[in-house]
């Protein structure tokens, strides 16, 4: 099979090379043309010409011209002799900069013509244009920070916007959807996008619950233009699990289901009495700037852009590419991303060894790396520690032996690291202090370094966490270079699977500084837009508009942060003019939710600008994502805007709730962490500062409660409780003047048939129910409280189990132990 593979791919790239010179001449915008093997080894070209006469020329040919005059990139075509512009050309590069200055905006890198052009199709050597463009435009934009020149500067531009419509909103309840769409989604989807499918993948649009089926699909369906659709466009333009032997056929069968379902739902019309400004879409904002990045080291880069298919691909221009590909449950993201789940089919996405031995060259040969990364772990619940760490980012050979792993343990993030004071496995590992808790389930901005000096550091959201590595001064040593890298998971699949989102990855061959890293923060993860909001007509200023940098946050919705006023009239004149509550509106009315921006009250004028602009808040605001970057229409109300007003009246609050009598609350709660561990001391007279205590204490709390709420209890609590429970009885039990006095009346000298006769029975277990539980009141035991009896019956009968068999006097103690941990590490502890 590997052979055949070998065969069809080589005879694949042979067809390739000729569609490329067949291709060079077209000017078109047809499909992508793949013309060789982003893994093969990339030819360098000698040159032998004129020397650069600025640092500049020399500049675009480190940065752009080496990479792209090889015959298997632009060399083929715009070299020496071919077709303008000749921006390769290998007889001058004078000349070639010459030429390269009329195709190249380094201002805009993304906005060049050799970008825009290649984004359409031509000669693309990637499966993907647009990651071809990616990369040809991160060779611009380092060819523009070396000479100096501005990159990404923002020129504000008056949008194509339009008035407030009437509009469809998806509804919060299936609905119609039950009977239109969710039948074919459950009789041909359910085999693979159900939780309990034997491959299970996500969304589960086929899930037998037409809820969760529903909020899979929401997001996918396009109410105002059915055919555009991502279901539909997934059997039309992919052939993805086509039900019959027309997917065409099928695709349109889909469109009309989504279409039916579209009918069912009534129009919503915008309210005439607000004051709005005019409407944009997503894909009418301005780029914001993603300027200020420090990505002169990387080496391996994924924004993961395409948003569909199974290659998530190396887009740093550094050959060979490292493209990645996915298996098992991953799902992309709209909002660049993917998510890797690990239940089911555990999701990764890994790249060859061919691709991946560029890891171990590259970073070897300086001895020190960075790999930064914007990740949402599902969860704080994942990974054991050390050796069982849940893997973010790794790049190793099996689950017990690697170069480097990034990874989670619960609270925790892991940094292992193989060099000359590490294992094989790169252990120990660096881990972030338990008590700060650093990792969280959210968007986090992570980075781990390593250099020979300092050894490990973890950054987390632009900050040093301040976790030293106690074997700094050690070196990278004996690497191997047939590993391959892998995010999600080990290279063969693994219990050590980690779920949650990477919205980006970066791997850098020098270790970062900590101004880098925050720049890198600073500037944050993927698309980001300009929304300019058009007012001109509720002001009577040519050309005024209110501006919110946009950026779809996750998949469930967008950020709007930081809005300002300016004008594009730079002769306007704004009169004061007051601003009060701002409001977004989304597809035709308010969003219900992230409206804090409505106490804004204060007054647009020309003395308040500044270097053109007048900044109206610092704040951000998530608002609901409804229909989807490409469908979603947004717009601005105000309470007040110049001459405009909005009476808004206020809903009534809700009656208040009848207040809880005192026969309505729990009579028990569940001890927080804190108390339970102070219960255990108490109980056992082990002090909390006992080494071997302290120690599992820590590993352990957080994983107790840290509420009382009952109804808050997960089994993760219980066993806890017992692991603590064993660390507080053994230090009693191996403590000899301690036990004696606890034990009273126990021999701890002989064997288990001697030292658990009926006195020593009793030895064990009284003290344990004596300190466990509260004191009878007259003669008898509290209501609340567990009966004594049953449990002298009970912690009789383990004795009876443990003790059966004999044993000699380490034995005896063992059982001493047992029983102690038993009694203490019980619900009783647990609950108060």
């Amino acid at each position: 099979m590997t052979y055949l593979r070998r065969s069809l791919f080589a005879s694949f790239a042979t067809l390739a090379a000729v569609m490329l010179l067949s291709a060079c001449g077209s000017d078109s915008g047809s499909g992508v043309q793949k013309n060789v093997d982003p893994n093969e080894d990339v030819p360098t070209v000698n040159y032998t010409g004129p020397a650069p006469q600025t640092d500049d020329v020399q500049q675009f040919k480190l940065a752009v011209w080496d990479p792209l005059a090889t015959e298997n990139r632009c060399g083929s075509c715009h070299g020496t002799g071919g077709q303008e512009p000749t921006f390769v050309r290998a007889d001058d590069i004078n000349l070639a900069y010459s030429q390269a200055n009329t195709v190249v905006d380094l201002a805009s890198p993304a906005s060049s013509r050799m970008v825009t052009k290649v984004a359409e199709g031509h000669n693309c050597w990637q499966a993907s244009a647009d990651a071809c463009a990616d990369i040809i435009a991160g060779y611009i934009e380092s060819w523009a920070s070396a000479s100096g020149a501005v990159v990404n500067r923002v020129v504000f531009e008056a949008p194509n916007d339009q008035d407030v419509g009437s509009s469809k909103i998806m509804p919060s309840e299936p609905g119609e959807f039950s009977s239109t769409v969710y039948p074919f989604l459950r009789d041909y989807c359910s085999e693979c996008h159900t939780r309990s499918a034997p491959t299970a993948q996500q969304p589960y649009l086929g899930s037998p619950s037409l809820d969760i089926a529903y909020e899979a699909a929401r997001t996918r369906m396009r109410l105002d233009a059915p055919a555009e659709s991502r279901l539909v466009q997934r059997l039309a333009s992919e052939g993805h699990n086509c039900w019959s032997d027309d997917c065409q056929a099928d695709a349109d069968a889909m469109a009309q289901a989504i279409a039916d379902f579209a009918d069912s739902i009534p129009v919503t019309e915008i309210d005439p009495d607000l004051v709005v400004s005019r409407a944009l879409g997503l894909g009418d904002g301005i780029v914001a700037s993603n300027g200020g990045r420090v990505d002169s080291h990387i080496i391996a880069k994924y924004e993961f852009k395409t948003g569909k298919d199974s290659i998530a691909y190396d887009t740093s221009g550094v050959e060979p590419a490292a493209n990645l590909n996915l298996s098992g449950d991953v799902e992309w993201m709209s909002s660049w991303g993917i998510r890797l789940n690990s239940s089911g089919a555990d999701g990764k996405a890994q790249a060859a060894t061919n691709g991946s031995r560029k890891l171990h060259e590259l970073l070897t040969a300086t001895g020190e790396y960075s790999i930064e990364a914007w990740v949402i772990p599902d969860n704080v619940t994942q990974g054991d520690g050390g050796a069982d760490t849940a893997r973010i980012v790794s790049y190793s050979g099996s689950n017990d032996v690697r170069n480097f792993t990034l990874g989670q343990t619960l609270y925790n993030y892991d940094f292992l690291n193989r060099s000359s004071e590490t294992d094989v496995n790169g252990l120990p590992a660096l881990s972030t202090n338990d008590a700060d808790e650093r990792l969280q389930a959210t968007l986090q901005h992570v980075v781990v370094t390593f250099d020979p000096v300092d050894g490990r550091q973890i950054f987390v959201n632009g900050e040093f966490t301040g976790d030293a590595d106690p074997l700094a001064g050690a070196a990278m040593e004996e690497w191997s270079e047939t590993f391959a890298l892998v995010l999600g998971n080990e290279v063969s699949g693994s219990e050590y699977a980690w779920s949650g989102s990477i919205r980006f990855l970066a791997i850098h061959n020098r270790a970062l500084s900590a101004e880098a890293i925050s720049a890198n923060f600073d500037v944050g993860v993927g698309a980001r837009y300009f929304l300019l909001f058009n007012i001109s007509h509720l002001i009577d200023v040519e050309g005024a508009y209110i501006s919110f940098e946009v950026q779809q946050f996750d998949d469930y919705g967008y950020l709007f942060a930081e809005p300002f006023f300016l004008t594009l009239d730079g002769e306007a004149s704004v009169p004061p003019t007051p601003v009060e509550g701002i409001r977004i509106g989304v597809n035709g009315r308010e969003s219900p939710t992230g409206q804090v921006f409505a106490a804004l009250d204060t007054e647009l004028s020309t003395e308040a600008m500044v270097d053109g602009r007048q900044t109206l808040s610092g704040q951000g605001a998530v608002i609901e994502l409804q229909q989807g970057p490409a469908s979603d229409q947004f717009f601005l109300t105000f309470d007040r805007l110049g001459e405009h007003e909005f009476v808004r009246v206020e809903a009534e609050p809700p009656t208040p709730a009848e207040p809880a009598t005192i026969e309505d609350q729990p009579t028990m709660g569940l001890r927080s962490f804190a108390a339970i561990n102070a219960t255990l001391s108490a109980a056992t007279t082990v002090p909390k500062t006992h080494a071997a205590v302290a120690e599992t204490y820590q590993k352990v709390r957080q994983q107790m409660p840290i509420e009382p709420q009952v109804s808050g209890f997960v089994a993760a609590h219980q066993m806890g409780v017992t692991q603590l429970a064993v660390a507080y009885c053994s230090a009693l039990v191996s403590d000899t003047s301690r036990r004696s006095e606890y034990f009273a009346g126990f021999n701890f000298n002989v064997d288990v048939a001697a030292a658990f006769d009926s006195d020593g029975r009793s030895a064990v277990i009284e003290p344990l129910l004596r300190h466990l539980l509260a004191a009878e009141i007259d003669g008898q035991p509290l209501d609340s409280q567990a009966d004594p009896d049953a449990l002298r019956t009970e912690l009789n009968g383990l004795i009876d189990t443990m003790a059966g068999g004999g044993g000699d006097v380490q034995r005896a103690n063992r059982i001493v132990t047992a029983t102690c941990a038993a009694t203490l590490g019980s619900v009783l502890t647990l609950l108060q």
